[in-house]
């Protein structure tokens, strides 16, 4: 075909790659490590094929992000039983996806993390069977890989020198009376720390995280 013109020719060039990566894909990395059969195990189960794709592969890519997913946190009722289930889910998936790094002796050079939309408030809504909570703000995190300092918790001290609210409706981490904390660490200082361990340029950090200057300390240390 025609690859005079610079559009046709870089629609070409993509196409052939996808091509070519399809077809290296047809093969299923083995590992032996046992994933639980979830939906965040499921996922994450792939993502480890795919390191250990880039493994074998010729060409090889230096730096990789992958994002999954888990819904059904947002439990307005039949919190108790449902985010034990969504928790133990979290739980096993991650563990296992830890073990396979270790096979694959990558653990050093994988970081999984979790992220939110937002808490859940302390004062239940609800009574009996259907109890529930309400949209919050505050919410814990877990870091796992073999960068990560573990065995902690992280986070910048607040009124009662802990990173933990202190637990009290209407207390003074409460931000109204229904125990929706305040978080005493911002996004930008967790995400900040991560993309850091990243590899990200220190000069970039506060073009990429513009509010990041607002907070201190800009390294919650949790990763070198």
């Amino acid at each position: 075909m025609d690859r005079e013109t610079p559009l046709i020719r870089a629609a070409q060039d993509t196409t052939a790659n996808a091509i070519t990566l399809s077809q290296s894909l047809n093969s299923d990395p083995v590992l032996a490590t046992v994933f639980p059969n979830t939906t965040l195990g499921n996922q994450l189960k792939q993502i480890a094929k795919l390191i250990r794709f880039n493994q074998t592969t010729s060409a090889p890519l230096s730096s990789q992000i992958f994002f999954c997913s888990l819904g059904g946190f947002d439990t307005h009722q039949g919190q108790v039983a449902t985010q034990s289930n969504l928790l133990i889910q979290v739980g096993n998936a991650m563990k296992a996806f830890y073990d396979a790094t270790v096979e694959m002796n990558v653990a050093q050079d994988v970081t999984t993390f979790t992220l939110s939309d937002f808490g859940r408030t302390f004062q239940p809504a609800g009574t009996g069977a259907i109890v529930g909570s309400d949209h919050a703000w505050g919410n814990h995190h877990l870091v796992m890989g073999g960068s990560v300092f573990g065995g902690d918790f992280y986070g910048v001290p607040g009124k009662n020198v802990s990173p933990f609210p202190t637990l009290q409706l209407s207390g003074p981490d409460d931000t109204d009376t229904r125990g929706r904390w305040i978080p005493t660490s911002s996004v930008d200082q967790y995400a900040a720390t991560l993309a850091r361990w990243f590899d990200v340029n220190a000069s970039d950090i506060n073009t990429i995280f513009p509010q990041l200057s607002h907070f201190s300390p800009s390294h919650l240390a949790f990763l070198p």
